[in-house]
């Protein structure tokens, strides 16, 4: 199965100015969608908790003039695919596979990673390029102010 995704969308300048961030919500907070219809008629929806956490991230990101795309979970990658999340080329996607660091399944002659394997690859990623940059900067310090 390719992956699809759910829903990509931005939003332009003016609706970016003329909308407002929510509010931090504090535990026990709710968040309700009111809908107008054309009509005129219209509907509270109310927002279930374990779901905030999720608007907020995606009003947040779309304020800040980013493109947001809602994938599953469960979504199933491609090499490709998983090589803009994580950064790396396609070549190296598959190395990784091949090592282990990334499960993934065939589909016909064709990989497939499910997106929180990438995610939890990426996280690691993440992690050692912090530790990596830390390491890199101490070494300039002794290098500079200690002379080794």
């Amino acid at each position: 199965m390719a992956s699809q995704i759910i829903h990509f969308a931005g939003l332009s300048d003016r609706d970016r100015k003329a909308a407002s961030p929510l509010p931090k919500l504090a535990a026990g907070d709710r968040l309700e969608l009111h809908v107008r219809g054309e009509g005129g008629k219209e509907q509270t929806l109310l927002i279930p908790p374990s779901a905030t956490a999720a608007v907020e991230a995606l009003l947040a990101h779309m304020l800040r003039g980013e493109r947001v795309a809602v994938l599953a979970e469960d979504q199933e990658l491609s090499p490709t695919e998983a090589s803009a999340i994580l950064g790396i080329s396609r070549p190296l996607v598959v190395l990784r596979m091949d090592r282990g660091d990334l499960p993934f399944r065939y589909v016909g002659k064709h990989r497939r990673s499910l997106l929180r394997d990438v995610l939890a690859l990426k996280a690691e990623l993440d992690t050692r390029q912090v530790a990596i940059d830390a390491l890199a900067e101490d070494t300039e310090d002794l290098i500079q102010h200690h002379g080794l």
